[in-house]
């Protein structure tokens, strides 16, 4: 095990110069990976709709190519889950990734080439453990295992040679043998579909492995540790894996988790965040003294970004690196060697640092609060919960706002629904605490809420235990990578959870 993991990092600090050369060069390196993207596809159907063979600038492609959104190709991705080939990339396609989304009953599947596996998600992890080495050099990581908390894995009924999952699935059942042996829980709880009893097989699996590191979403992984505690009667789960040195967390903000993880652990370790999602491997965090996010620009995919008011709208404009600027709020838009072309993928971006160019997720297009002018996005929610937290020393679990529009004798307001570890003996004082954090950060917030005339106080209603969880459960969506949205503008999803929670 131990010459294994030396070999392995060995490998990882030898790519030092290839990650310097498209940080230097990010630009020369998108061209490049254009040009790559529409030279394969150009005999595919859809390379030859919209004549891949005869574009040949950056203008011409985004010219000639609509920006698509997952309703304007699943009539592809059905025919290519049925196994036709040569349809929107020209290798075949194996397997597909399951949509994470929570609105609404209906999965998404995005395909996941070849191509796609090793030149995007596996090169992408290939860096992300070489900037690890590079800033901690004296790391023992792999020496140990790495605990996954993935999702689950199924057979497509359509075509015994084509498999979906989760993107964490799909990843698995793709890693080199050698993965395997420095990962735990074996393939076959790792996999498993039903999520209670996956988190009981797993912390009897690997309570006495020696794990080195954590991998998942916030959310789900604080309910494994806190099972993994029950078993072990330990009171920190540095008590349990002494040797543990590194949680790499993405799908959420780890902002509200931060404090809950560090009392569970125990001791300090570090913290990494990926942005890995199931249309690909987009960025990761380079250095732990900084929390943006090091935009991956030579992994398979070439990008653009929208401001967030195009959305909608008629031809929306688009810009490349060489155009974006600081602290605007951006829709990511990409096209990959999965065979995704201009792809609105729904997250929303603002870049910290143009030299490298390194980003920082805030939110959902669709998951916001604008109701009153008051562009209430979930990075603003995410960092005023967490202050008004700590100021009242309180731990947040879960939740989600929505607007309470206006009526004949009431003003609007925001509707907020939480779960806390313990709750406030005084839940007034928290929602005028979280208030004025919003008032902080949001200037557009604090307007609306001058005098409350356009907007009131806050909202706020303790969720019992669990009933978040319950919801997931009930939409089928319990596990893996999914997650409540934190803001609507709809009122449908708060009005489900009240029931739940009143029942």
């Amino acid at each position: 095990m131990k010459v294994l993991s030396s070999v392995i990092s060995v490998v990882a600090r030898m790519r030092h110069w290839a990650i310097r050369n498209w940080i230097l060069f990010p630009l020369s390196a998108q061209r490049n990976v254009l040009q790559h993207l529409i030279t394969q596809a150009q005999y595919t159907e859809f390379g030859k709709k919209y004549n891949f063979s005869r574009l040949f600038t950056v203008r011409d492609f985004k010219k000639r190519v609509p920006i698509q959104e997952y309703d304007d190709i699943k009539p592809y991705i059905a025919r290519m889950m049925e196994g036709e080939e040569n349809i929107l990339w020209n290798t075949p396609i194996y397997w597909f990734a399951k949509s994470s989304g929570t609105t609404s009953d209906k999965s998404k599947f995005i395909p996941i080439s070849e191509e796609s596996l090793k030149e995007m998600h596996f090169k992408a992890s290939k860096d992300v453990l070489t900037n690890y080495y590079k800033n901690f050099p004296d790391s023992e990581l792999l020496t140990g295992k790495s605990l996954v908390v993935g999702g689950s894995h199924q057979l497509n009924t359509f075509n015994t040679e084509i498999q979906y999952g989760d993107l964490s699935a799909v990843l698995m059942q793709n890693t080199p043998f050698w993965g395997h042996w420095i990962r735990t829980p074996d393939l076959r709880i790792a996999l498993l579909d039903e999520w209670e009893s996956k988190i009981e097989k797993i912390a009897g699996n690997t309570l006495h492995e020696n794990v080195t590191s954590i991998a998942g979403v916030p959310t789900w992984t604080i309910i494994l540790i806190k099972r993994i505690l029950e078993i072990s009667g330990k009171k920190t789960l540095k008590e349990v894996w002494p040797n543990l040195e590194l949680y790499l967390h993405g799908g959420v903000s780890f902002v509200p988790y931060r404090e809950q993880f560090q009392k569970l652990i125990g001791a300090p370790i570090n913290y990494l965040e990926t942005y890995n999602a199931s249309e690909g491997f987009f960025a990761a965090q380079d250095s732990p003294q900084d929390d943006s996010l090091l935009l991956f620009t030579d992994h398979g995919i070439f990008y653009e970004f929208m401001q967030v008011d195009e959305y909608k709208r008629p031809n929306p404009k688009t810009v490349g690196l060489k155009e974006v600027v600081l602290h605007k709020n951006y829709a990511l838009v990409i096209s990959t060697n999965g065979g995704l072309w201009r792809y609105l993928v729904g997250d929303t971006v603002e870049f910290t640092s143009l030299k490298p160019f390194k980003i920082k997720v805030t939110g959902r297009l669709k998951h916001f609060i604008n109701a009153f002018g008051e562009e209430l996005i979930v990075d603003n929610a995410d960092h005023a919960m967490a202050a008004a937290s700590a100021k009242l020393g309180l731990v947040v679990i879960d939740y989600t706002a929505a607007p309470v529009y206006f009526s004949e004798n009431k003003n609007g307001a925001h509707e907020w629904l939480i779960e806390f570890e313990q709750p406030p003996v005084n839940i007034d004082e928290f929602a005028s605490v979280l208030d004025t954090e919003l008032k902080k950060i949001n200037s557009d917030y604090e307007a609306k809420r001058h005098k409350g005339i356009a907007l009131g106080m806050p909202i706020v209603h303790i969720i019992n235990k669990g009933i978040f969880n319950k919801w997931l459960k009930n939409k089928g969506k319990l596990g893996g990578q999914h997650k409540v949205p934190r803001l609507s503008n709809s009122r449908q999803m708060l009005e489900e959870i009240m029931i739940l929670n009143n029942q």
